[in-house]
């Protein structure tokens, strides 16, 4: 039986891969601290280790090894810019140890924020990014810049087999709306649902490019079980552009909401678009995305009624 080891498994994209591991028949470890998570959402075959990354070290031997733990939400890591940092240096390094011991396959979940403020778009892979290195959005950029160079020399040092992948705005089922842990989506889908204004910072025309969870376990899977994986940076997201303002309307109008649009102060360093070039998934993995924006929202949008009791 193969084995894998994740870290931040019990959050959002975590679960979801925890269960396409077991679905193939893997043996299942996960270490999450719970920094970011309300509740376990792990299933219950898998074997949870309740410890922050930075400070986890294991002899035991895996056979893929993937490090997704991090603080992704800007409030949130803008709040714990020490403890973003830990878990993409020390947590990064942590993990590509026991990689490196064990041989096994090493898949790191990096970000579309490396490429900060892009001037091209869509965005490739060998765009080297435009991000102020001392910025308030520093912490998390970075620090998972950072992670990219130290898993790359560890490849040209140990010829470790890594893969990394850049997702782009991944939502669905199970993402967190609340506080300032809730992203884009699920906070003005929440926001909608209870008729409360929904809160757009700035002027609402920058763009992001989103991708349905689905779509995101599928390209992850491939990534990191095909053999030609190895040593890959890869985009994994979606390369049609919505604006946040017409992303707010289109809510509302899914949800026969009542809300108001309310403008807030623009985020400091906010990128003013975002889309994918997915050229290299494309060619290397044969996927794209199949859940249209709107057939996600709405798979979205019924499981946060349903939580909710809407």
């Amino acid at each position: 039986m193969a084995s894998i080891l994740i870290s931040g498994g019990n959050g959002f994209l975590g679960s979801y891969l925890c269960e396409r591991a077991l679905k193939n028949g893997f043996d299942v470890t996960v270490v999450d601290n719970l920094s970011t998570s309300k509740e376990i959402q792990v299933p219950k075959e898998v074997h949870f280790i309740k410890k922050p990354v930075e400070k986890f070290n294991t002899d035991q031997k895996f056979d893929f090894v993937i490090h997704l733990a991090a603080r992704p939400s800007p409030e949130d890591y803008i709040n714990n810019p020490l403890a973003t940092i830990d878990s993409n240096d020390i947590g990064t390094r942590n993990m590509l140890e026991i990689a490196r011991k064990g041989n096994s396959i090493f898949m790191y979940t990096s970000t579309s924020e490396v490429y900060g403020d892009p001037k091209i778009l869509p965005i490739p892979e060998n765009y080297f990014g435009y991000v102020n290195p001392n910025g308030i959005r520093s912490c998390y950029d970075e620090s998972k810049r950072f992670s990219e160079a130290l898993i790359m020399a560890y490849e040209r040092q140990y010829r470790l087999d890594v893969r990394i992948q850049r997702p782009f705005n991944v939502y669905g089922p199970r993402i967190r709306e609340d506080g300032f842990y809730g992203r884009v989506i699920p906070r003005f889908i929440d926001q909608a649902l209870r008729n409360k204004p929904i809160t757009v910072h700035g002027d609402g025309k920058q763009t992001r490019s989103f991708l349905y969870v689905s779509d995101w376990v599928d390209a992850t899977w491939k990534f990191l079980t095909i053999n030609k994986g190895k040593g890959k940076v890869l985009n994994i997201g979606n390369y049609k552009e919505i604006s946040v303002l017409d992303l707010a309307k289109l809510i509302i109008k899914k949800t026969n909401s009542k809300s108001k649009i309310v403008h807030l102060e623009p985020r400091e360093e906010d990128p003013k678009r975002r889309a994918a070039d997915i050229t290299q998934a494309r060619k290397i993995l044969n996927w794209e995305p199949k859940v249209s924006l709107d057939e996600g929202l709405n798979y979205t949008i019924e499981w946060l009624r349903e939580k909710k009791n809407l």
